[in-house]
C-alpha cells in the first residue's frame, strides 16, 4: 500500500467517524509531506502501522483530542484485523472432506495388510 493511499484512507475513516477538525487538519499536514518528490514512491505494509508512526509524533502527544481520535481508530482497526485472524483460523481449522480416491487407497492399503 502507498503511504499516500494509508493516510487518505485513515483520514476518510477518522471523518467517518467524526473525528474533531484539528485531527484532519494533522492528517492533512502528514498527506502534504507524502506527497513530495522523495515520499510519494515509499511504501507502509498496514494501516495499523502508519496509525502507530501517527500516534508517536509529537503533535498527537501533545494534544489529547487528536490523540484519542487516532487511538479510538487503532482500536477500531486492531479489532477489525483481530476478526479477519479469528475467521481464517477457523476457516483453516474446519475439516476438509478427504476424495473419493483417499477412500479407495485406504481400502486397497487395508486390504494389502490384510493379505500380508
Amino acid at each position: 500500500m502507498n503511504v499516500i493511499d494509508g493516510l487518505t484512507t485513515i483520514k476518510e475513516r477518522l471523518d467517518e467517524q467524526g473525528a474533531n477538525e484539528k485531527t484532519l487538519k494533522y492528517l492533512d499536514i502528514f498527506i502534504e509531506r507524502a506527497k513530495t518528490p522523495g515520499a510519494s514512491n515509499a511504501g507502509s505494509p498496514t494501516l495499523i502501522q502508519l496509525m502507530t508512526l501517527l500516534m508517536r509524533n509529537q503533535i498527537a502527544q501533545g494534544n489529547t483530542i487528536i490523540y484519542n481520535d487516532l487511538a479510538r481508530l487503532e482500536e477500531t482497526l486492531r479489532n477489525a484485523a483481530s476478526d479477519i485472524a479469528a475467521r481464517k483460523a477457523a476457516e483453516d481449522a474446519r475439516p476438509v472432506p478427504k476424495s473419493k480416491k483417499y477412500y479407495k487407497e485406504l481400502k486397497e492399503k487395508q486390504a494389502k495388510d490384510e493379505q500380508g
